[in-house]
């Protein structure tokens, strides 16, 4: 029998939606994936709508009004059944058209936005749904792989330069600042690409989680290139 990639390992790979939102985390089972070979085409939705900032919030009325060729309708219909199916299951997805994200030069030896591998944490019982349909893809890093990085002997040195409070709190500043949720891959890492048009399921750091949360983090943009992203 092949033995699993690190990566293979913290993946079950799903068929439909259900099994998606219903399958449990175990061991080292971390993202789920509902895998499809989606229809349309979604370029076309990009490229007719209007982006005069970074993100853009798309909504349902958004897509209704588009006048698309019969391609640009399947895509849509994807987008709409998809926020459809998220929302009846009791999630808050967003459908994002992205240029950029704010970068985060704070700290210019830890950066803090979302193009740093990170964990997504809650104070409730919750997981991460998203979606690539255009443009780069979101990538995922085995845990096996990943190092914290307030772990790290030189950049817990440069922290505590910032930090002016007692040893025993530091812990919690790191907390509070949110340095604790990033991580950076270990030597010869090997980060996986989520796709696109696949339905992935992450969990997230929580009080009581019976798995370790799902590293991951959102792409470079290509020059130009536009992302479109369902995210919840």
């Amino acid at each position: 029998m092949k033995d699993l990639s690190p990566v293979e390992n913290q993946i079950h790979r799903v068929t439909n939606f259900q099994d998606l939102v219903s399958t449990p985390f175990y061991r080292e089972i971390n993202a789920l994936c509902w895998e499809r070979k989606l229809t349309g085409d979604f370029s076309e939705i990009v490229k007719k709508l209007e982006l005069n900032e970074n993100i853009m919030v798309l909504d349902q009325e958004d897509l209704l009004k588009l006048r698309l060729s019969e391609q640009g309708q399947l895509a849509r219909e994807i987008l709409l059944n998809d926020l459809k199916v998220l929302k009846a299951h009791g999630a808050s997805p967003i459908l994002n058209l992205i240029r950029c994200y704010d970068r985060d030069d704070s700290y210019p030896f830890f950066p803090t936005d979302v193009y740093s591998f990170h964990v997504d944490r809650s104070p409730v019982p919750t997981d991460t749904f998203l979606c690539t349909y255009y443009g780069e893809s979101s990538e995922i890093l085995p845990n096996s792989q990943a190092e914290q990085k307030i772990l790290v002997p030189e950049i817990r040195d440069e922290l505590k330069k910032l930090y002016h409070g007692s040893d025993e709190e530091f812990e919690s500043f790191l907390s509070e600042h949110f340095f604790d949720l990033h991580y950076q891959p270990k030597p010869n890492a090997s980060p996986i690409s989520l796709g696109h048009g696949h339905l992935w399921r992450l969990a997230v750091d929580y009080p009581e989680s019976k798995v370790l949360p799902c590293i991951h983090r959102a792409p470079k943009e290509k020059n130009g290139q536009k992302r479109l992203l369902m995210i919840c």
